[in-house]
């Protein structure tokens, strides 16, 4: 099958390159390299895990991988290169990785906001009015994010749910409640892509994905050329791998605040089986559909519990010291999203008590790389202060 995956360079889009070339499909990648800029320049930081250029990377791929990777630099906001490698590369499928990732990011101030707006949404119409152009029949896989629903105090949906109203009955879009800029901009995605495929038959799998842990795929051997990256610093780096790299180092794990936060979570592994298993398995013509992404259920305080007790096997002294909560969330609440959709296709997870060990031994070779950054480990941007004129402790739930 022919892919082509948007945002190839990321966390993400590189590890399922390597993935999906190992299991014999041919890949088609672009990027714009944002992503290692926005970490040098406002997160301040690098990747921990030494990631190689990308024609290093594409070098490797073919030593490894047996043929090549097609790759080609540009930014899914100019209308012009996208419509064009799409023409080129007329995919079965296209994986839309190629958005700004990250909460805290789009939080900033005003302009980061609408950065995040512009490079998301801009970026995410664009690909649809190319795909409708040049290839209509491919499969978009787009990422959603499972903080597109909020934490309603209701069970969750796989996107849709049936209601009953004034005595009539319609199955409608679950309800979305998002808790950043960034959050927006995806459920703008959704409504958009929904749309797309309602008027233009598209068809399309929007993937509302947990939070993605992990260092590497065994598919990467033991060529340093094709790891991917992980981040740990505030703007982003997640809960999971930054309490990793605390404990590898002896820095104290920093839940943010109660630590009640409950939100779903998904080793790399089983995000690119994810993937697979929506390629094998595709939306018909001019079907939306929407496949919760997610393996296992914690809250914050007990994703430190769990890293902490992986730590202390690894004879790794590892405390674990809240500190106050930047953003604005609820830290006790109801959580219990579906997933049954990748369980009925067969996904068959990895567990984090098994993942943990792992991460901890990579992480343990590039201890100095993460002390050389060991400042960029507490959050600096606040929610209530990204509000022009809110005092910070008065802008609500969390403060």
């Amino acid at each position: 099958m022919k892919v082509f995956i948007a945002g190839m360079d990321g966390y993400l889009g590189w590890a399922l390159a390597v993935y999906l070339g190992s299991r014999g499909h041919d890949i088609y990648g672009v990027d714009a390299f944002l992503r290692r800029k926005w970490v040098n320049d406002e997160g301040e930081s690098h990747s921990i895990s030494p990631i190689a250029a990308m024609p290093e990377r594409l070098q490797a791929f073919q030593e490894q991988i047996g043929r090549p990777a097609w790759f080609r630099e540009g930014n899914l906001c100019d209308f012009e290169f996208i419509r064009s490698a799409l023409a080129e590369a007329s995919p079965d499928a296209i994986i839309h990785f190629g958005e700004q990732p990250s909460a805290p990011f789009s939080m900033i101030d005003r302009e980061h906001c609408i950065l995040t707006h512009e490079n998301n949404m801009f970026g995410t119409l664009n690909v649809l009015y190319a795909m409708a152009e040049c290839c209509p029949s491919a499969h978009l896989i787009k990422l959603g994010t499972m903080g597109e629903y909020g934490t309603p105090n209701v069970d969750i949906p796989e996107g849709f749910f049936t209601i009953e109203y004034k005595g009539r009955t319609d199955t409608l879009p679950f309800p979305r409640q998002a808790g950043s800029w960034y959050h927006q901009t995806k459920v703008h995605d959704t409504n958009n892509i929904m749309f797309a495929c309602k008027v233009w038959g598209l068809r399309s799998t929007d993937l509302m994905q947990g939070v993605v842990y992990g260092t590497r795929l065994s598919e990467m051997k033991d060529d340093q050329r094709l790891l991917t990256r992980l981040d740990i610093d505030g703007l982003f780096g997640t809960a999971v791998n930054r309490f990793c790299a605390e404990a590898v180092i002896g820095h104290p794990l920093t839940p943010y605040g109660a630590g009640g936060q409950t939100r779903s979570f998904i080793n790399i592994r089983d995000s690119m089986r994810c993937i697979e298993l929506v390629l094998e398995n595709p939306a018909a013509n001019g079907e939306y559909r929407v496949f919760n992404q997610f393996t296992e259920v914690l809250s914050v305080v007990q994703l430190a519990e769990k890293v902490k007790a992986a730590g202390e096997k690894a004879n790794l002294e590892v405390t674990v010291h809240p500190i106050r909560n930047p953003r604005v969330e609820s830290e006790s609440h109801y959580y219990n999203p579906d997933n049954s959709k990748f369980r009925a296709l067969g996904l068959d997870p990895v567990h984090m008590d098994d993942a943990l060990p792992g991460m901890l031994v990579d992480l343990s070779r590039w201890r100095d790389r993460i002390e050389s950054k060991k400042n960029c480990l507490i959050p600096k941007v606040e929610w209530r202060e990204s509000a022009p004129g809110v005092p910070v402790g008065h802008a609500g739930s969390g403060a």
